[in-house]
């Protein structure tokens, strides 16, 4: 059941807030950021950072609202990993099912995505940084709905996080990895091929050292276009602006006379 929760219109853009109930039971917030006209859609799902302010889904506020001024139709969703704690509440005996879990999320935030009046279903693009970009990967295998991806600092193999905490050794370890990998993002990216991706990454990433962002990109398809940026895990200004020029041209956004 979907129910709008708060409405405004600023500058021509309608920013709307909706609630949701997730398939598992959860129910979960998104934004939406949009013109009353027809375009393109953008699906947007942020980054796990659990000291940063944009931890949960006003991360690409900002960059949605300059995007439905050209035209895009906008959503911001919420994930599991929008509770700051999430990462201590976890435990590795639920991540292969709430990562299942969190792929019918994203599918069915593209349903809701995709209902929204006017949208050209022929140019839908998924943004997703760093578990955003992951289970992103991961949501678009067999998933034909979205044409284009935007993969920010996201490690390729699920293990290099899942990891951190609690520690393992041995078999256990060794068990983890092997139950985890067949959902890894490094073995699902080729089934992308021919949608065009952008990745994006810092050349300082303590989480994704840059063996591992290259083996990443590697492994994908054609079309695929790889940047680089200065800093760390939460890149920079310029990234920024590079995703949305490269957002702009791929899905044929009116740009600024």
């Amino acid at each position: 059941m979907v129910r709008i929760i708060g409405q405004r219109e600023q500058d021509g853009i309608i920013d709307r807030l909706i609630t949701y109930t997730a398939p598992h039971g959860e129910r979960r917030v998104a934004q939406i950021l949009r013109t009353a006209g027809a375009g393109p859609a953008i699906l947007f799902v942020h980054w796990y950072e659990p000291e940063a302010t944009t931890s949960n889904r006003t991360q690409f506020v900002t960059e949605a609202t300059a995007l439905a001024k050209q035209g895009a139709i906008c959503m911001l969703i919420e994930t599991m990993w929008s509770d700051r704690d999430w990462f201590l509440k976890r435990t590795q005996a639920d991540d292969y099912q709430n990562s299942l879990n969190q792929v019918a999320e994203l599918r069915q935030a593209l349903d809701l995505l995709l209902a929204e009046p006017g949208v050209d279903t022929r140019r839908v693009a998924y943004v997703g940084h760093d578990f955003g970009g992951m289970y992103g990967v991961l949501a678009g295998t067999g998933d034909p709905r979205p044409t284009h991806y935007v993969i920010m600092a996201a490690t390729p193999r699920f293990h290099e996080w899942y990891l951190y905490l609690p520690k393992l050794e041995g078999a256990a370890r060794e068990q983890f990895i092997a139950q985890m990998s067949p959902l890894d993002p490094i073995a699902h990216v080729p089934q992308l091929a021919p949608k065009p991706i952008l990745f994006q990454f810092a050349k300082e990433d303590f989480h994704v050292p840059v063996e591992r962002a290259q083996a990443f990109y590697d492994a994908a398809g054609d079309p695929k276009c790889l940047l680089w940026y200065e800093g760390g895990h939460g890149l920079n200004e310029q990234a920024t602006h590079d995703r949305m020029a490269w957002l702009t041209e791929q899905l044929g956004l009116a740009t600024e006379d």
